[in-house]
């Protein structure tokens, strides 16, 4: 497995927004019960969200679980804004394996309201994340396998090849309506085979041959009372 240098996690902290894309994978709009787009679904979350390899993911006080979802993260390398498709992928700086937890309720009942996601999506912890792989590590990033357990069970395998929308077009059209920074980092969606997790598991999700992650669940602790 690849152990790269804090350089990686520098990029990371540089960074000022993650976006996210929704239903890249038309076998998880299945399973989700939605239809497939036609033009990526896109939700931004905040880089507080983000924990580090070997964290305690924290299922906050209202709930009992959450659901992870694993993706291929985009690193930005540099500035990008209006980039065009053929140029796309010089603008990357690096990629993650990365968890986009999501607390299934919550987003459930903001969607029949029409509201944000925001809540379900960017809460501390919900962004679990590995290091930074460098680009010549990954030579064909639209032909990796991406991969999550619970309690060593397979709970998602899939293959960033059958995403819908590929990252040269996600660069360009992510660009084209809001400047991306240098460690701005886009979620690339998840395949099919989300479901719960609860207080006690242990998650541990990767990218075949080149990197793992693990993580701890337990419940958010309420703050001390003054």
């Amino acid at each position: 497995m690849a152990t790269p240098g804090s350089t990686s996690h520098q990029l990371l902290q540089m960074g000022t927004k993650i976006v996210a894309v929704g239903r890249n994978y038309a076998a998880h709009a299945k399973e989700m019960g939605t239809a497939v787009p036609t033009e990526p679904v896109l939700f931004l979350k905040p880089t507080s969200s983000y924990l580090e390899n070997g964290g305690t993911i924290e299922i906050p006080h209202s709930l009992e679980s959450l659901h992870p979802e694993v993706e291929l993260a985009i690193v930005i390398g540099r500035k990008a804004r209006d980039v065009p498709e053929a140029a796309a992928m010089d603008y990357v700086g690096g990629y993650a394996v990365a968890l986009d937890m999501t607390a299934r309720e919550i987003q459930a009942s903001a969607k029949a309201a029409g509201l944000p996601w925001t809540l379900s999506k960017g809460q501390d912890t919900f962004t679990p994340i590995s290091s930074v792989l460098p680009t010549s590590m990954v030579p064909d990033p639209d032909n990796l396998e991406l991969w999550l357990k619970v309690d060593g069970e397979t709970r998602q395998k899939g293959s960033t090849k059958d995403t819908i929308f590929k990252i040269p077009f996600l660069i360009s059209h992510k660009s084209s309506m809001m400047t991306l920074l240098e460690g701005d980092v886009i979620l690339t969606g998840t395949p099919p085979g989300v479901g719960p997790v609860k207080v006690g598991q242990k998650i541990t999700a990767g990218i075949t041959g080149l990197l793992d992650v693990h993580f701890n669940v337990e419940k958010r602790r309420r703050p001390e009372s003054c």
